[in-house]
């Protein structure tokens, strides 16, 4: 039996987290999420400033790539707590994994403690020759 909940805050309503039953709760993201509304989604997002100037070092370009995905869901009404997936491409998996204390505090400081459905890739690099992390988002805004 599949357990649904709705993520904690009012601003969250309409979206349900999926748990199947008997499942091991996972920490620091969701296997699923359900929502009813108007979806917003970025590209893939890098850890850049309006300059196109990259953080220094890979925590510091997630805190930034999560940052730009705040003020592109801003632009479409969105918040935060209206993500329903995130989608992480990692040039290094071993950088990824060394730095899960501070990623998830970079991550609750910018995002807050509402954590969506995720997917984490090692690729062999990313377009940017500089980027060490690019995220794809989808939020859905409630009706």
């Amino acid at each position: 039996m599949t357990t649904m909940r709705k993520p904690e805050g009012p601003a969250a309503s309409g979206l349900q987290v999926l748990q199947p039953g008997g499942w091991p709760q996972p920490k620091g993201y969701a296997n699923g999420m359900m929502a009813e509304g108007r979806l917003v989604v970025t590209g893939g997002v890098v850890g850049w400033d309006i300059a196109g100037r990259f953080a220094d070092g890979f925590v510091a370009q997630v805190r930034q790539a999560l940052e730009n995905i705040v003020a592109i869901l801003a632009e479409g009404g969105a918040r935060p707590d209206h993500l329903v997936r995130l989608t992480w491409y990692v040039v290094d998996m071993d950088e990824y994994t060394a730095n899960l204390k501070a990623l998830g505090k970079a991550y609750r400081e910018v995002v807050g403690t509402h954590y969506p459905s995720m997917a984490l890739v090692q690729v062999v690099r990313l377009v940017e020759p500089s980027a060490r992390v690019e995220i794809e988002a989808t939020a859905v805004v409630p009706r």
